[in-house]
């Protein structure tokens, strides 16, 4: 099949948005499918047209961004000419062409199929709830011209506002699919744990609290750091380890929490983006990963799973879709959101009892393995391929 994924953000740039989309296009060209990525052209330094990983990837000119909107005039020139040269239409949410890809996929003759991966909630400033609205209608055009609308759990389509209104395809009066999104790591090196941690200087024993994510508002990181003297109190010398890109697209989150981070500068490490093969070492090093997010932007936190197959358990926010993994699998306790004493509490309980939180490799390989994630597309594919 010749199948075109549509969304505004693609590597380099990093978010779990990219990372699904890389993972599952990478996928989909190893089992022979011809894979285009549509997406912008946001960094002068990349190439309008490359291909890795097996997967073409096509990007548009930006004429200015505003906050993690790009504006692409020529997308819709861009868009007709691959949407008439592919069998399949896949466009992933939140992006601000959303409603137009759907429409032009629908002009072509295709049943489009949409991924949606969150709601969209703007930081607190003075456009934000603006743009929410301007989105959130975008989303649901799109959604009415959609043939299939994918989500990473049934959980998070029942609590959207926008799936909401869509029905869950398993009640067979709805369109909107739950598949849980492309779990991929290595394993571990068998002297990893010890390897990292001696690298940042850490002992063994020196319990550590993990962080993956970008530095942005909805994920919460604030109240993480202020959670830091309630969990010292009762796990002296704890370690909280950051790994992430902190200069996020449209974000000012890391420079906001400057005085925040100095005050507790030295219970704090900040590793940055690490390598994709370093990621099964970090999780190794960490006693526990947590997920603090404070809204539905979050959808799943895949970096929960990610580190399930490491051996670590993680602490997460009661957020739809977002408590799905721990609820699956057992690895983890979940706290309410916004809740600084309710997280401190929820990271000292698995620190302390954490050998009743692991779960077998095999038992979380078979919740979470990426092949169920690809045989669903690829059925869903094949079932709304243009003929």
């Amino acid at each position: 099949m010749k199948i075109l994924i549509i969304l505004t953000y693609y590597r380099p740039h990093v978010s779990g948005l990219t990372i699904y989309v890389e993972r599952l296009a990478k996928a989909l060209a190893e089992r022979n499918h011809q894979v285009t990525v549509l997406t912008s052209h946001y960094a002068r330094n990349l190439p309008y047209e490359e291909r890795f990983d097996g997967v073409r990837v096509v990007r548009v000119p930006v004429a200015f961004r505003f906050n993690k909107g790009a504006f692409m005039p020529t997308f819709p020139l861009a868009a007709w000419r691959e949407i008439k040269a592919h069998d399949v239409v896949n466009i992933h949410l939140p992006q601000v062409e959303a409603a137009l890809g759907t429409w032009l996929a629908r002009l072509a003759g295709h049943k489009p199929i949409l991924t949606y991966h969150c709601d969209l909630h703007m930081p607190p400033v003075w456009y934000g709830r603006l743009v929410d609205r301007l989105t959130s209608w975008d989303n649901l055009v799109a959604g009415r011209l959609a043939d299939v609308i994918v989500t990473n759990t049934e959980d998070f389509a029942r609590h959207s506002p926008v799936l909401a209104q869509f029905g869950l395809a398993s009640t067979g009066a709805g369109k909107v699919r739950a598949v849980i999104p492309p779990i991929l790591i290595g394993a571990p090196s068998p002297n990893g744990r010890r390897i990292f941690r001696a690298q940042l200087g850490l002992a063994d024993d020196q319990p550590v609290v993990g962080f993956v994510g970008r530095f942005a508002h909805e994920k919460g990181v604030d109240y993480l750091i202020n959670a830091i003297p309630q969990v010292l109190a009762q796990v002296p010398d704890v370690r909280f380890v950051f790994a992430g890109p902190q200069d996020a697209v449209g974000e000012t989150t890391w420079l906001d929490l400057q005085p925040l981070i100095e005050r507790y500068r030295e219970h704090l490490t900040f590793l940055g983006t690490l390598p994709t093969p370093s990621m099964p070492d970090f999780f190794a090093a960490c006693d526990v990963v947590t997920v603090p997010s404070i809204n539905n932007t979050e959808s799943f936190g895949m970096v929960q799973a990610e580190a399930f197959m490491c051996g670590t358990p993680a602490v997460a926010t009661d957020l739809p879709g977002v408590r799905q993994p721990i609820a699956m699998s057992g690895m983890g306790e979940v706290v309410p959101v916004r809740d600084v004493d309710a997280l401190a509490a929820g990271i000292v309980k698995v620190l302390k009892h954490r050998p009743q939180y692991i779960r077998p490799h095999d038992e979380i390989m078979r919740t979470f393995g990426m092949a169920h994630t690809v045989d669903a597309y690829e059925q869903l594919f094949t079932e709304k391929r243009r003929h």
